[in-house]
């Protein structure tokens, strides 16, 4: 049954035709957290769409930073980041969350040519670490341990995006691939490689997806901090994130020939596989000992990291 509330009405909207994966995981939500969950999901990509879509790279600076000061004071005409304010008043988001993804959005308004792998950690952190904890808190999570595991399922789903989206963003001007595992490859070497180059690029997106399982495994351990509803829901949504990398590895990493898509059937089967599993998972059950420190190693002074690695 639809909403009554258009605002909600149009953040359905969004997620249905923007958010697939997200929009298929999000039947196994409760009411209340499928919501709030749609709601924090538009507002992400509103405002990744302020930063793609604006005319030009200042006027997108100017808007999101407008957006940013709205987060602050609380005060704005905009009925979408309205919302937001609403949402992160009710779920008790800090400001510095929301903060920290429009500083990721702002540097996608410069050129974009990542140097280290460790600069591309703090850019997954930012853009999609920082959904992870506000989807945390939408979901009524409260054991602060819990954050450090949201924020790495967040990063493995972005290491997924930007190996899912080489070529789509290569003509957009950014490249994410880091120089270090990749050498000097130009933009446009990156939409039409060379035989050589090519070597280069699927060894590449061979390590960035086998570091985007590393921040799976870890999401995934904690899992058990959410309640069971959610619970189900969010490992759905990494499953069939998870595919997509899946499906990149058995095209031999091929991206130049086409952006990798997952079909409704294989998402349902990934479904009952993945609900099936859970019957016999004792992890998806019992919430990890520890969290993996060494994941956090290149966010130190980012909100909610794991600040334990080299104790």
């Amino acid at each position: 049954m639809k909403s009554d509330n258009p605002q909600l009405r149009r953040a359905e909207e969004i997620l249905a035709k923007k958010g697939k994966s997200f929009h298929w995981a999000k039947k196994l939500l409760s009411d209340k957290h499928g919501e709030r969950a749609t709601r924090l999901y538009a507002f992400c990509r509103y405002l990744d769409d302020l930063a793609d879509e604006a005319t030009s790279p200042m006027q997108a600076r100017t808007v999101l930073m407008e957006v940013s000061q709205s987060l602050q004071t609380g005060r704005t005409n905009d009925p979408v980041v309205a919302d937001a304010i609403n949402l992160m008043s009710d779920c008790r988001i800090e400001p510095q969350i929301p903060q920290e993804l429009i500083n990721g959005l702002l540097t996608d308004l410069d050129v974009v040519e990542l140097k280290t792998v460790d600069e591309l950690l703090r850019y997954c952190y930012r853009v999609a670490g920082t959904v992870g904890l506000m989807m945390s808190d939408v979901l009524d999570v409260k054991d602060p341990a819990a954050s450090a595991f949201a924020i790495d399922l967040g990063m493995g789903m972005q290491l997924t995006n930007i190996c899912r989206d080489v070529l789509e963003d290569a003509k957009m001007g950014r490249r994410y691939l880091p120089l270090e595992i990749i050498g000097k490859i130009s933009l446009d070497d990156l939409i039409n490689p060379s035989a050589g180059q090519q070597e280069r690029l699927r060894k590449a997106l061979y390590f960035l997806l086998n570091l985007a399982d590393e921040y799976y495994d870890s999401g995934e351990s904690g899992l058990p901090y959410l309640p069971l509803r959610a619970r189900h829901g969010i490992l759905i949504a990494a499953k069939v994130y998870g595919a997509i990398g899946l499906k990149l590895r058995s095209l031999d990493y091929r991206y130049w020939d086409g952006r990798v898509v997952i079909p409704k059937t294989r998402k349902l089967s990934i479904t009952f596989m993945a609900l099936g599993g859970t019957l016999v998972d004792k992890g998806f059950w019992t919430k990890p000992i520890r969290h993996r420190a060494e994941l956090h190693r290149a966010l130190h002074a980012l909100p909610r990291v794991d600040t334990s690695y080299g104790i």
